[in-house]
């Protein structure tokens, strides 16, 4: 079973802008998924639709078989979102908060105060449990809006954008919590402007770009058609040294060079080229992640 199916949706604003041509996605059950494209793509209004937010113009879309127009009720106790937007009280405490969440689903206390204390717990939030939420860091209330999310234990979890303004430990922290609850059986449709992100996190990616799906699958088989890789050395050079003309190397400054390799010479081709001129390789890393290259190499493609 789909935990998404989407077909042929559309969507058409009254201001007729057209913000879905004709999408076809599918989710599997269990999956962790990445929706990625530019600011305006379409993405939220995907989302949206799904959610019961937005009415759509043309198409179906389905949560785990039951269609989100047909049975509405149904499919929203099946979903929790985060939304890119804070939109809790702020005056309220991060527990009334989510407590709150839980009875808006008709759970009982007796149920909810434990699970309220085991989600808090375990993003790091039940110390802060009795402040009002405007005084939690941007992190903290990132963290509430995914444990708010969780209070009805969702069978699908959208997040939309959920770490944007997150710093780099916390979101790696918050990484792994999301990939404990995929384990425990939660499908994840994720939206991201951190590609490495979903290169760690998703095993398959829809690319949307201005309403149109243009490329989707595997994020593994994706990857394998990245035909370029630029990699940043840190180098330590022998007198007399000279990098070969022939690595088409950009110099950054006196200890720091760029190199680009393809499918005609792999990047140990290139160290090997170095080290036999005597230039001794110090530290190496991508200056991008092999998403962001094959998400700019298809957005840029000129009948994308």
């Amino acid at each position: 079973m789909n935990a998404i199916e989407i077909r042929g949706l559309k969507k058409v604003y009254a201001t007729g802008t057209e913000a879905l041509k004709d999408v076809s996605i599918d989710v599997p059950q269990g999956d962790f998924f990445a929706l990625l494209g530019a600011n305006g793509a379409g993405k939220t209004t995907i989302i949206g639709i799904l959610c019961g937010l937005v009415n759509k113009t043309g198409g179906s879309a389905k949560i785990f078989d039951v269609d989100v127009d047909q049975n509405p009720d149904q499919t929203k106790e099946w979903i929790g979102i985060v939304p890119q937007e804070f939109n809790f009280n702020i005056f309220e405490t991060t527990y009334d908060i989510v407590m709150a969440q839980a009875g808006y689903y008709g759970i009982p206390k007796s149920e909810a105060a434990p699970r309220a204390e085991e989600i808090l717990k375990q993003l790091g939030l039940w110390e802060k449990k009795d402040e009002p939420s405007r005084a939690l860091s941007g992190g903290m209330k990132r963290r509430l809006m995914i444990a708010r999310a969780l209070m009805h234990k969702p069978r699908l979890l959208i997040l939309d954008e959920p770490t944007a303004g997150v710093d780099v430990e916390l979101r790696h922290g918050m990484w792994e919590y999301l990939r404990s609850l995929n384990a425990a059986g939660v499908t994840i449709l994720l939206t991201t402007h951190y590609l490495e992100e979903a290169e760690q996190l998703c095993r398959n990616v829809a690319i949307i770009r201005k309403g149109e799906i243009i490329r989707q699958g595997n994020v593994k088989e994706l990857l394998k058609t990245v035909d370029t890789q630029v990699y940043s050395l840190d180098i330590q050079s022998k007198e007399g040294a000279i990098i070969p003309e022939e690595l088409k190397a950009k110099r950054i400054d006196n200890d720091t060079i760029e190199i680009e390799t393809n499918g005609s010479r792999s990047i140990s081709d290139a160290l090997r080229i170095l080290t036999d001129g005597g230039i001794t390789i110090k530290s190496i890393q991508p200056t991008k992640n092999r998403l962001e290259q094959l998400f700019l190499d298809i957005t840029n493609e000129p009948n994308a």
